[in-house]
């Protein structure tokens, strides 16, 4: 029976979206705890500017921001092919192993170190291994649970206007249900984690948190605009892996539509 789903295309595809979609959002998390310069990175000086009063602010954004936009294109590329179901599928078991990562980290970060470990990077300039782990892995709970709680709803309302847009243009304009979609969940995303994490975890002002959320969304924004193509070319590459005939009876299936 293995072999025969194993053989099976459409399945072999959804498997291997599935580990990538998971193992894309969990490295995500783990390396979300370095913030990096924006601009620094294409060799320019931050850029300091004002913003509902906040001051100072540039373009400085956690590592994970790098990684989210595919996770944004894989949930859409999954609605178009295996619906919504198969979404809110793999987004519940990205959140159940997010969550056993994060508890195995709490328990590796209690787990007494070996005292010979603990200055083994000494020369490296980590005095403490120890210290340089727990500061690495320990995220605070309000930004894990935050996370978890933004990535969940942002997925669901990507899911609902994904398909709301594809009812109304049918298969035309495949940019405007993966863009549009992603625009606004990923604002939905960003002022999520953000008001749970730093609002009421950590009491920011709320001018503080419009301004840093604005912030991480034009990159977001940016992003989901310069990443619209990539839907196009993973399309055309399913179709060529799994014939024009299957793919449309797939994509009728997602909408919950009998084959023609």
């Amino acid at each position: 029976m293995i072999h025969s789903i194993l053989k099976d295309k459409p399945t072999r595809l959804f498997i291997f979206f599935t580990a990538f979609f998971v193992a894309n959002a969990m490295i995500a998390e783990c390396i979300g705890g370095k913030i990096f310069s924006l601009e620094k990175l294409f060799g320019l000086q931050p850029s300091h500017f004002s913003l509902f009063g906040q001051d100072g602010l540039s373009f400085s954004l956690t590592c994970g921001v790098l990684l989210w936009p595919l996770e944004f294109i894989m949930t859409d590329i999954v609605n178009e092919y295996y619906g919504p179901k198969a979404v809110r599928q793999i987004s519940y078991i990205a959140v159940a192993l997010i969550s056993y990562a994060f508890l195995m980290f709490y328990l590796a970060i209690h787990i007494p170190p070996a005292d010979f470990w603990i200055t083994t990077k000494t020369d490296s300039g980590v005095p403490n291994m120890q210290s340089a782990f727990n500061g690495i892995f320990g995220q605070g709970m309000w930004i894990i649970f935050g996370s978890l709680t933004a990535f969940l709803v942002s997925q669901i309302v990507d899911v609902t206007v994904f398909h709301r847009i594809k009812r109304a243009t049918g298969e035309k304009w495949v940019w405007l249900r993966a863009t549009g979609s992603t625009v606004i969940s990923q604002l939905v995303d960003s002022f999520v984690v953000l008001f749970i994490a730093f609002k009421i975890g950590n009491g920011w002002s709320w001018q503080l948190v419009l301004a840093i959320c604005l912030v991480n969304y034009a990159y977001k924004f940016t992003m989901a605009i310069v990443l619209t193509p990539l839907i196009y070319f993973i399309e055309g590459r399913i179709e060529k892996y799994l014939g024009h005939d299957v793919t449309r009876k797939m994509k009728l299936a997602a909408m919950g539509k009998p084959e023609e």
